[in-house]
């Protein structure tokens, strides 16, 4: 496939494994063996983790929004520092960066700092999402992906493919082989939010969907035996 460079979004509930909070660190070990895989076999990476195993301000009435937002970034950068650490065990040069300041738990992004650690074969953790409120990890996926050039985004998520509706309501949902951004977008498939949805469009940049918890599948996803969908540009 030619790939050179991927952004890798994890779920943080599909890190949590059955536990649906927190970690399950016999999958997280089992996501570290896979990468160091696709490091050793010279494609770069970064990563962007979501929040939801530790939490979903969004579903409260209680909390105003952008304080809501506020905790759901340090959950994606607590998830980061441990997933970095995991990784580091596995023998993977990691780097934790965030759009903010945040002591001395992250270094603060920068498209040339993120650069030059992907060049050295490190693997970047993009924490912290766009740094303000109102985004979602899905909209900083897709950010950090265009400004890093990746050739691919690879969604890992606790379900293995788009399908037509959600199988978890209806058994008889149809999972997509392809499909692409404009389909996604006409069948307000929800595949990712509108916003990165859109600038994924704009910026011609494809992702593959598929479910973590599915054997080796993030390596599979990269050499060709892939069981998840591809979304395409056209």
């Amino acid at each position: 496939m030619g790939i050179k460079r991927v952004l890798l979004k994890l779920s943080g509930e599909a890190l949590a494994g059955e536990k649906h909070t927190g970690f399950d660190e016999a999958t997280v070990v089992g996501v570290a063996k896979q990468v160091k895989q696709v490091i050793d076999s010279g494609i770069q990476m970064g990563v962007v983790i979501g929040g939801g195993n530790f939490w979903r301000g969004r579903t409260s009435n209680k909390i105003e929004r952008t304080k809501a937002d506020q905790i759901g970034m340090l959950a994606t950068i607590m998830n980061c520092i441990y997933v970095s650490e995991i990784f580091r065990t596995e023998g993977i040069d990691t780097v934790v960066m965030t759009p903010f300041m945040c002591g001395d738990c992250s270094v603060l992004y920068s498209k040339d700092a993120a650069m030059e650690a992907l060049n050295a074969g490190k693997v970047v953790f993009f924490a912290g999402g766009t740094g303000h409120p109102y985004f979602s990890t899905d909209t900083a996926t897709a950010l950090r992906a265009i400004q890093i050039e990746a050739d691919y985004i690879l969604l890992a998520k606790a379900i293995d493919g788009v399908y037509d509706s959600d199988p978890k309501v209806n058994p008889n949902a149809v999972k997509y082989d392809s499909i692409t951004l404009n389909q996604v977008l006409e069948d307000k498939l929800q595949v990712i939010d509108l916003s990165a949805t859109l600038m994924c469009l704009e910026n011609k940049m494809p992702m593959m969907i598929f479910g973590l918890n599915e054997e080796d599948s993030i390596v599979k996803s990269l050499t060709g035996d892939f069981n998840g969908t591809y979304v395409n540009i056209d």
